[in-house]
């Protein structure tokens, strides 16, 4: 399982476009991974679901409620990442402050679809389609009202795929004073 952990961090610092790697430097993986093996929190394993081909993971998707990440903590991630990461992190969150806040609200009735990631050599292949559908269906089957994530607003090429499967851009964060070119858009889809 803790082969599965390290896989889901790398995919999700690819979804991040390398935030989890700014936050919490080389040992991004160890950390995710320790945090992905408990549950009831947002980077538990309880909200992932991995694509595999060939009996190989190609790609993964997580996502939860409004009403888990209610519940949820960042207190297992700060314990992982030890005394020096947990100050990182702390500075980076108020550096980031307008966009992470906007990025922590998720409206009651809605699963936020957390990350979504397909192996370079994969994509255009379907799976990220599937991964997709697949989060969508559990959505639907959680009793939410709305799919929502984020994308940073400069990634054409996800927005574009996101559009195909029926999103459309709700709201933009606000930038951050300090980091101007940090930018995301919450896209939603009525279910």
């Amino acid at each position: 399982m803790l082969d599965d952990g390290r896989s889901y961090a790398g995919y999700l610092d690819t979804a991040a476009e390398g935030f989890f790697r700014a936050m919490l430097g080389g040992q991004v993986e160890r950390i995710v991974a320790e945090a992905f093996l408990q549950t009831g929190h947002d980077l538990s394993h309880e909200h992932v679901t991995f694509a595999e081909r060939d009996g190989r993971i190609v790609g993964m998707v997580s996502g939860y409620t409004a009403e888990e990440h209610a519940q949820s903590s960042d207190q297992v991630l700060v314990e992982a990442a030890g005394p020096a990461r947990a100050a990182r992190m702390a500075i980076l969150s108020v550096v980031g402050r307008p966009v992470l806040q906007f990025l922590e609200h998720v409206p009651e009735g809605d699963f936020y679809l957390q990350a979504v990631a397909v192996d370079d050599h994969q994509r255009g292949s379907g799976i990220g389609t599937m991964l997709i559908d697949h989060i969508e269906a559990r959505a639907k089957e959680s009793g939410c009202s709305r799919l929502v994530l984020d994308v940073s607003a400069d990634n054409d090429g996800a927005r574009r795929l996101y559009e195909r499967l029926g999103m459309t851009v709700g709201a933009e964060s606000p930038h951050p004073p300090l980091m101007p070119n940090m930018r995301a858009q919450r896209m939603v889809k009525p279910l």
